[in-house]
């Protein structure tokens, strides 16, 4: 079983920056992938960023390119979310994902392990 902790998420005028935090404990193997995804008010769950532990490879939706960066932190299985020049649109409940099996995986139904998900608001 995985546990997946998000932070850091809150309140930012348009412009401004965030940086999301994801915590994973618990029996994680030393490849797996772990994703950020985002969902609006009554929108669907969309992807945002995905980072392979092995060999850092990583992807991004079109919607978020050049303003985000996905990293893994020093600290073993932390990984960060870096959102620059946010935009009103980008106003959701961020969840951090992961699984032990996929290769970078753009939606989210094949992601076994969720966290709670944390608020990130814009105002414009």
């Amino acid at each position: 079983q995985v546990q997946l902790v998000e932070s850091g998420g809150g309140f930012v005028e348009a412009g401004g920056s965030l940086r999301l935090s994801c915590a994973a404990s618990g029996r994680t193997t030393s490849s797996y992938t772990m994703g950020w995804f985002r969902q609006g008010l009554g929108k669907e769950r969309e992807f945002v960023a995905a980072i392979m532990w092995s060999g850092g490879s990583t992807a991004y939706a079109d919607s978020v390119k050049g303003r985000f960066t996905i990293s893994r932190g020093n600290a073993k299985n932390t990984m960060y979310l870096q959102m620059n020049s946010l935009k009103p649109e980008d106003t959701a409940v961020y969840y951090c994902a992961l699984d032990p099996d996929l290769d970078i995986t753009r939606t989210p139904t094949p992601y076994r392990y969720w966290g709670q998900g944390t608020q990130v608001t814009v105002s414009s």
